[in-house]
């Protein structure tokens, strides 16, 4: 059976904690009669969190799938158990876990066996687990966190399960009224949780040193639902000049319906941070760092202390950064989002988006967002941990193309400007040499001409996309003020500072050697 591969002994699988194994009496009634069990062997295996069960080695061994299996599988399906997948085992039977027996940390199991006086008992194996202290780097982390350990579902494969369900089953209403109470562990609606997504969320929690995770549909998604549960009606918000247009939109033309304001600041104007939070009853500052396009750097720990002394809450996007690059909690902020379609996923192939912080301060954002709604699906939470075993390693390599494109095209003639924090002519190098690890891999650089010398470089690079995105495998390449900003005039793209000969290359993981060959010749064609 697909999903009796556990390890076997004398025909005992003794690791399928979510199943109970029955031995089934040659009479065929419900119970064994105890004069059948004479002279047989007793095999008794415990797992983690005190899972048991007890057979007896003269009588034929069947699995017993709960309830909610047999009641959501077809007949036909039932009979061919090879042919079901472990996630919809899974799906069937994540609604099936007491409390005491399914702790929110489920490690793998790990069996061995004794045989004494026909009594054989099976214990857990510790050594057949991955260490926490193991657990360190962040590439470790990004290949092992959540899934390792800590996997709530129950299944021998590697991979996390899709676990595709619009909703959960209780068995009877004594479970429901457990489960309301906090004493059955398990989940009710879509809405509010799925056993794939909180695995992709105890990942990130784990790389950023987060209490918990939110993961949501977007990152918009993520911004706009974070300042609505956390921003009072007639509330202060402090931002930052260079930030991403649709986050400068909201805050703009919605957060004032509800009364609620805001200050802009230069990402490294303290001085007016200072200010903005003696005049106003500021509830939240916001700004990405690096920020977008610009690649600006806030001074995380002095902005944060400044802001806490007043009572304010610090979200910083890390979006460009990334959780290999910066760990803004450790550096004082409260909350850390994330456009996880960027780098964490890192394939150009999902939407999503992530708030990491204390569960005080996540909880209240998703006690907004089961309201609202804005789910994450399965399908995109698998996409997500598939991606994110790889992370560290692609952003190691876009880190290391983007300071050497970013080198490249300092010196060359026909670029008048580099925007780059690992370059000590930004103006937040010492900063981000301070905070960051790695200086990330998105290069934002003006062409020496106007807009349509600009486009031509554009349209002579023959690697990289174009389009409106970062952080994936591919180069991708825009022009923002076609891209983002065409709709408005050149005198509001001026004032917001998006210049017409502006250019932001993201790097993918190809050879350094050939995006840079590709560049070199673009320039040429101007």
């Amino acid at each position: 059976m697909a999903v009796a591969n556990a390890m076997m002994m004398g025909g005992v699988g003794c690791q399928m904690a979510t199943f109970e194994c029955r031995a089934t009496p040659s009479s065929g009634s419900a119970k064994l009669d105890q004069s059948e069990l004479k002279g047989t062997a007793r095999v008794r295996a415990r797992g983690r969190g005190g899972f048991a069960f007890t057979h007896w080695a003269g009588a034929p061994l069947i699995f017993r799938f709960p309830p909610n299996f047999e009641r959501q599988l077809s007949i036909k399906a039932r009979r061919n158990c090879s042919n079901i997948g472990v996630a919809q085992v899974v799906a069937a039977s994540a609604t099936n876990i007491p409390l005491a027996s399914a702790p929110a940390s489920v490690d793998p199991i790990g069996v061995t066996c004794s045989n004494n006086n026909n009594n054989t008992t099976c214990v857990q194996d510790d050594g057949a687990m991955l260490q926490a202290d193991l657990l360190n780097s962040a590439g470790t982390l990004a290949v092992h966190s959540g899934e390792r350990s800590g996997r709530s579902i129950v299944t021998d494969a590697i991979a996390t399960p899709i676990v595709q369900t619009s909703t959960y089953t209780f068995k009877d209403t004594a479970e429901l009224i457990a489960f309301q109470e906090g004493r059955h562990k398990s989940f009710e609606y879509g809405r509010y949780g799925n056993p794939t997504t909180q695995v992709a969320e105890e990942k990130i929690s784990a790389l950023e040193g987060a209490e918990t995770t939110l993961l949501l549909a977007s990152g918009m998604c993520a911004t706009t639902t974070m300042m609505l549960a956390l921003v009072p009606a007639g509330g202060h918000i402090i931002t930052t000049t260079d930030c991403y247009r649709r986050t400068r939109q909201f805050i703009q033309t919605v957060l004032p319906k509800m009364g609620i304001t805001a200050t802009v600041i230069d990402p490294a104007d303290i001085d007016s941070l200072k200010l903005a939070l003696d005049k106003n009853n500021v509830s939240l500052f916001f700004s990405e760092s690096p920020t977008n396009p610009y690649l600006r750097c806030i001074d995380i720990e002095l902005v944060s202390k400044l802001c806490h002394r007043k009572g304010a809450l610090v979200c910083i996007d890390c979006t460009f950064a990334t959780p290999v690059n910066q760990k803004a909690l450790a550096l004082g902020a409260d909350i850390v989002l994330h456009s996880v379609t960027k780098y964490i996923a890192g394939h150009n192939d999902v939407l999503a988006g992530s708030l990491s912080g204390s569960h005080k301060n996540i909880g209240v954002i998703r006690a907004l967002h089961n309201v609202m709604g804005g789910v994450l699906s399965p399908n995109a939470a698998y996409l997500i941990l598939r991606g994110m075993k790889t992370l560290h390693l692609r952003v190691q390599q876009q880190n290391l193309t983007a300071l050497r494109i970013a080198r490249t095209l300092e010196a060359h003639s026909k670029v008048t400007h580099v925007h780059y924090p690992g370059l000590e002519s930004h103006p937040e190098h010492h900063i981000a040499k301070r905070q960051m690890s790695g200086f990330g891999g998105v290069v934002s650089f003006e062409i020496a001409g106007d807009l349509q010398a600009t486009s031509r470089f554009i349209d002579s690079l023959k690697i990289p996309y174009i389009a409106p995105s970062l952080g994936g495998c591919e180069s991708l390449v825009e022009q923002p003020t076609i891209i983002s900003y065409w709709d408005q005039s050149p005198a509001e793209r001026a004032r917001i500072g998006i210049k017409d000969n502006l250019v932001r290359f993201s790097c993918g993981v190809e050879d350094f050697e050939d995006i840079q060959s590709d560049i070199l010749q673009a320039l040429d064609a101007i």
